[in-house]
């Protein structure tokens, strides 16, 4: 045994060991990740059963959200007669949906006393667009009031008539979010261009008023054109609410519900796993296309994505010469002494900092001393209101990138450190300059380093959180960074990002049971944009490797 110890194997099985579990923790987490999240999408069957309690009943209609089993003494706790020889009970978690009639979304029932499950074909499930989900019994369809379809037909001119409310709604959002920002932006600038005017002392007073009344007469102008644009939109409106439906309760309560108000209508009982298969498809990519809804509880998650994307490649941007630069400087350039090696010792430390300072020190100098001057010299017509001296996706981007500048310099550093020295003697001996020998010989060779240095701080960089709720990122964000206004990419404004989503879904939505599969589903999508990001580097730092291979032996 001793031997065997001193031969080292044991360290070995120690090592490989410890490998295999941490493994196996990281491939446990992601297929916790995948199941939950993206089993959210498939569409479950309708349960209607009957729920009875003290001599009282309930009918019960809705999905199961979740099964468990507890111990039957929780069950007697609670208020419940359970048999003193029964130790455990199973209990089921069903989305009831239909917030606005009975406000309660999710509720637990006791297996005990639930009657056989039922999965009628006239149950109907509604994805609305506020109030969340509705589950009843179609009735019937009606426009302008007067019924139109009834009975087994009701529900195919349900679904016809709710794409052309869905078409609608899309020409809506389109003119409101589009055209009408358009109009209004527009004005703004001539407001601005108003107040500008009348700060330019060096006009006269009749210039002054020539130029302020053709800034008027535009704004004129722009207000008939938004007129137009509204009257449309009320028209739209107007005839995407003409459609609505009747459904009836598990209570038995008729209620009628504007088709303009439903996003999509299914029935679960009766649809076969292809029909399924394809709703999950349209889900999934409504989920990654749509907008949010419902405090961030329903919709989709693209402005999220978006502004994780943008930030990434800006903070990218931002860092790669810098820290470069930096590296090649302390390497190549600096006289190695007690400074140098202060200065890497610091380097080294800002790498262990807690983000939440990087984001303090981004807020009080990038936002409120770089931003605050930037709009005090180009913007001060627009004062008090800030521009730039407000959190926005050029500081959130500027903070990431001082985050993870010690990752570039140190990774950059080392890589320079490898290259053998005969490489350099072998440039300089053959008349190159130190100059040309570090541009055309030093710095390709070391660029896979460079792009691991960049690897690590993309990875780091897409999960932050903390820094960027002090620097740009919100809870909302209506409008994206970049649109077809000038100056098209609009780095002064707010963003959404996927870790501030998945806290601000997980920890502050007014309800956790419908918020819990969305953060598992938001999670999954932030750790496959993380993957996709790293294995983009990657590849680059591999094709480079190779194109520099016979240079580095």
């Amino acid at each position: 045994m001793k031997q065997w110890f001193k031969s080292g194997d044991p360290w070995i099985w120690l090592i490989g060991g410890a490998v295999s579990i941490s493994v196996i923790m990281v491939v446990g987490l992601l297929l916790l990740i995948g199941v939950r999240g993206l089993g959210h999408f498939w569409q479950p069957p309708i349960v209607q059963t009957t729920f009875h309690d003290q001599g009282q009943q309930e009918v019960v209609l809705g999905s199961i959200r979740q099964v468990e089993t507890v111990t039957a003494q929780t069950v007697r706790e609670a208020g419940f007669e359970v048999p003193e020889d029964q130790d455990l009970v199973t209990r089921y978690l069903f989305h009831l949906g239909n917030r606005d009639l009975t406000g309660r979304d999710f509720q637990w029932f006791i297996g005990d006393f639930l009657d056989e499950f039922e999965y009628p074909e006239s149950a109907i499930m509604l994805e609305r667009r506020e109030w969340g989900n509705f589950f009843g019994h179609l009735v019937s369809i009606k426009e302008d009031g007067e019924v139109v379809a009834e009975g087994e037909a009701a529900f195919s001119e349900l679904q016809s008539r709710l794409r052309r409310s869905n078409d609608l709604m899309g020409e809506t959002v389109r003119i409101e979010r589009y055209d009408i920002g358009r109009i209004n932006r527009a004005i703004e600038m001539e407001r601005l261009e108003q107040r500008r005017i009348e700060l330019n002392d060096s006009l006269s007073s009749e210039e002054r008023a020539q130029r302020i009344a053709q800034s008027e007469a535009e704004v004129a102008r722009l207000n008939q054109e938004y007129q137009v644009l509204f009257d449309e939109l009320q028209e739209l409106r107007s005839v995407a609410r003409r459609d609505a439906l009747v459904a009836r309760t598990s209570d038995g309560r008729e209620v009628t519900i504007v088709l303009a108000d439903v996003v999509r209508a299914t029935r679960a009982n009766t649809m076969s796993i292809g029909q399924k298969v394809q709703e999950y498809g349209a889900r999934f990519w409504a989920f990654m296309t749509g907008y949010p809804r419902e405090a961030n509880t329903e919709g989709g998650i693209f402005p999220a994505i978006f502004g994780t994307v943008m930030m990434v490649f800006i903070m990218s941007i931002v860092v790669t010469p810098f820290g470069v630069l930096a590296a090649i400087y302390l390497r190549e350039y600096a006289k190695q002494g007690p400074v140098t090696r202060i200065v890497r010792i610091s380097v080294n430390n800002l790498a262990g900092v807690p983000s939440i300072v990087f984001g303090v020190f981004g807020l009080g100098f990038f936002v409120y001393f770089l931003g605050g001057n930037i709009d005090a010299l180009f913007y001060p017509e627009r004062l008090p209101a800030p521009t730039f001296g407000s959190p926005g996706l050029i500081w959130a981007s500027l903070t990431l990138a001082l985050l993870t500048l010690p990752v570039v310099i140190v990774s950059t550093e080392e890589g320079l450190t490898r290259i053998p020295k005969a490489m350099r003697e072998g440039s300089l001996a053959l008349g190159a300059t130190k100059a040309e020998t570090l541009w055309k010989v030093i710095v390709p060779v070391s660029t896979p380093a460079m792009m691991t240095g960049l690897i690590l701080a993309v990875a780091r960089a897409a999960g932050e959180v903390a820094p960027l709720m002090l620097v740009g990122v919100v809870k909302l964000a209506p409008n994206l960074p970049v649109d077809g206004q000038f100056p098209f990419v609009h780095l002064e404004r707010r963003i959404m990002h996927l870790g501030f989503h998945i806290y601000d879904v997980g920890f502050q939505s007014p309800n956790a049971e419908a918020a819990r599969p969305l953060v598992y589903a938001t999670a999954l999508v932030l750790v496959g944009l993380i993957l996709i990001l790293n294995l983009s580097a990657i590849a680059i730092r591999n094709r480079l490797r190779e194109r520099y291979k016979s240079a580095g032996d």
